[in-house]
């Protein structure tokens, strides 16, 4: 393979990819309305988690939500079932993440938010999952065919739920009037932090 075709590879992968999530606003449904609602009225934390891939999204959300002004954090099903599942609280909101729905960790830990009282959002391609039905909404989201490597290396497919999150965010950072000033006190370091000193 020579540098050309290397180069047209890569190419074809973000073009790929640029589609892909573009196809995300055809899956918009008022399920989406209804989990930033319970969200936005959220007492406790958002709990998110997920195992595997959807760790790395579910992680990236968290961060991103605490960075828009809802407070949330990122718990791992794993952990939970060594332990962690202690900070989920009647006041909190789980969302869980998990492509098919069956994935064991998780569903652990989201039938111990339920029995505590907390609500759950599933995100996942299975409403009909295990997961769909613990969860008090499911979000449905699948993928377009064909962007991940051999149809399961979750390289399309993770960029695809991670557009979905950030829709999340967006809407909720708005709906909560989250302002600049606001942003500067969570976030005063690093070059952001030295940008907004000067903004401010």
């Amino acid at each position: 393979m020579n540098e050309q075709q290397i180069l047209e590879m890569a190419a074809e992968t973000i073009t790929l990819e640029s589609r892909a999530v573009a196809r995300l606003v055809e899956q918009l449904r008022p399920t989406l309305v209804q989990a930033a609602q319970m969200m936005l009225d959220c007492k406790g934390h958002v709990i998110v988690s997920g195992s595997g891939t959807s760790h790395a999204v579910a992680l990236r959300f968290a961060h991103l939500l605490s960075c828009s002004g809802t407070p949330a954090l990122f718990l791992h099903p794993g952990d939970s079932q060594h332990g962690a599942a202690g900070a989920v609280r009647a006041e909190d909101v789980l969302i869980a993440l998990s492509k098919g729905g069956e994935t064991t960790e998780v569903n652990f830990l989201t039938r111990v938010a339920k029995e505590r009282g907390a609500k759950v959002i599933g995100i996942t391609e299975k409403p009909a999952s295990t997961l769909g039905n613990l969860s008090d909404i499911t979000l449905v989201i699948q993928a377009p065919e064909g962007v991940d490597p051999y149809g399961m290396i979750a390289t399309g497919s993770s960029l695809f739920n991670s557009a979905f999150c950030d829709a999340l965010c967006v809407v909720l950072l708005n709906l909560r009037g989250y302002s600049l000033e606001q942003f500067g006190q969570t976030h005063p370091g690093g070059a952001v932090g030295q940008k907004l000193k000067g903004t401010l």
